[in-house]
């Protein structure tokens, strides 16, 4: 990549669940930090996982770089409505195996929470979001909830997410609100991808998706 000495950091996320493929993934990863390679530090890359059983333990102990888990719902039951990998493995074992690991330290932790309005937005998802982690050395990213056609789903409003986010930090628990880019050009995370397959459905199917109109 010619921008590649402009680079400030890397995160493995949205291109497939990187714990599935671990061994390529960590292939990478010792390219990209060790000596023979670009010998970046482990601290400027972050890799994205729903959270697997198989592979977060094996990730953590073979490899310094960031870890960051997809949460969304600190209620079993609820995260399994929007993550059924949560019927697999549980957040609440999840947590119980990381809280076996050292984040204190150069090594962070995070959690990845996106904000659906009237779904997981209300500040009794934040005290149990609080009462999960407790202990915990971590923090929340809060990520806006960007409309994809077909699902029903919506993203909440800032002042709603602020008092979410001031709820956390104010209970101990350190929470940002990611800045969001690329929606105006349907790019942000997850649009661009389901704004090709549905012109893709169009260009395959003209009379289903007339008779649905």
């Amino acid at each position: 990549m010619p921008e590649r000495d402009k680079l400030t950091n890397i995160v493995m996320m949205g291109m497939g669940e990187p714990l599935d493929n671990l061994d390529e993934v960590l292939k990478a990863l010792h390219v990209l930090t060790g000596d023979y390679g670009y010998a970046w530090s482990p601290k400027r890359i972050t890799v994205s996982s729903v959270g697997l059983r198989r592979g977060l333990k094996r990730f953590i102990e073979e490899c310094d770089c960031h870890l960051a888990i997809s949460l969304h719902a600190p209620i079993p039951l609820l995260r399994a409505d929007l993550m059924p990998v949560e019927r697999s493995f549980s957040i609440v074992e999840m947590v119980d195996l990381l809280r076996n690991y050292d984040f204190s330290k150069q090594r962070r932790l995070s959690f990845e929470y996106i904000v659906f309005k009237g779904v997981n937005d209300s500040l009794v998802y934040a005290k149990e979001l609080v009462k999960l982690l407790r202990g915990l050395d971590c923090r929340m990213n809060l990520i806006r909830y960007h409309a994809i056609p077909g699902v029903n789903l919506e993203g909440t409003d800032m002042d709603t997410m602020v008092a979410f986010r001031d709820y956390l930090t104010s209970h101990g628990l350190f929470a940002t609100i990611r800045a969001s880019r690329g929606e105006d050009i349907f790019a942000a995370c997850g649009m661009l991808s389901t704004a090709k397959q549905e012109e893709q459905n169009r260009e395959e199917n003209p009379a289903e998706i007339e008779d649905k109109e």
